[in-house]
């Protein structure tokens, strides 16, 4: 347990409340989806390079040309690693700092940690990009999703407080000129979540299905080894 804190620390971020992150790994129409979700938005930046693009065609249920003509936009071949062709150097002189690899953001913040994060980025004039982030403040990064939000703004409302109007914090709302609704807009974020989420393990359904049955080996050889046990402990009693 006292391993696990820091990971537990880690995931939560700066306190912000996450939302929970429903996501499926058997949805194949949801994966496909947040796939070209990352290519168009993620990849330009942030890039997966410990997953191959003939890995993920082939787990997603991808036609290889199919994934070579939505998928692929810079002439890489299916048994590429799916790198970005924006040189470390350039995004540490534009951002501050080099855009993380996401191969393994999932399993190191967390799926509510993501898909909170991704649906928290608020105008803010001050800094560079025009947006700031409640989950991540101060964060050196341009809200890539924008055009399918819209401009998302905190809102807040009046309410009386010990008898005094005062203007209440009620969460971010966008301004309804992205392509998106809202709630199209959390679905396709959760649809990334899910793609992230697949990355960091790609065999974690296969995995899963195994262990199933190695349980099921274990208790019945745990079976059989305690009949054993009498049968041995039966001539020297």
């Amino acid at each position: 347990l006292a391993m696990l804190l820091p990971v537990g620390v880690m995931a939560a971020g700066g306190g912000a409340h996450l939302d929970k992150a429903e996501y499926d790994l058997t949805d194949k129409a949801s994966l496909q989806n947040g796939a070209k979700l990352y290519m168009n938005y993620c990849l330009g930046c942030h890039q997966t390079q410990y997953q191959r693009y003939q890995r993920t065609f082939a787990d997603l249920d991808i036609p290889v040309e199919l994934g070579q003509e939505n998928l692929q936009f810079t002439g890489e071949k299916p048994g590429d690693h799916i790198k970005s062709a924006m040189p470390a150097e350039s995004g540490a002189k534009w951002f501050g700092a080099p855009p993380p690899d996401l191969t393994l953001v999932a399993r190191v913040r967390g799926a509510d940690w993501i898909y909170t994060y991704l649906r928290a980025f608020y105008v803010d004039e001050n800094k560079t990009f025009g947006v700031n982030n409640e989950v991540f403040p101060d964060v050196g990064m341009p809200h890539v999703l924008q055009e399918l939000q819209g401009v998302p703004s905190k809102t807040y409302e009046p309410t009386m407080v010990d008898g005094e109007l005062v203007d209440r914090y009620v969460g971010i709302k966008a301004d309804g000129s992205g392509e998106l609704s809202a709630a199209e807009y959390d679905t396709a974020v959760l649809d990334l979540v899910n793609y992230l989420v697949y990355v960091g393990e790609p065999s974690r359904l296969t995995s899963e299905s195994i262990g199933r049955y190695v349980i099921l080996f274990l208790l019945v050889f745990l079976v059989l080894v305690y009949l054993l046990k009498k049968e041995y402990w039966r001539d020297v009693h």
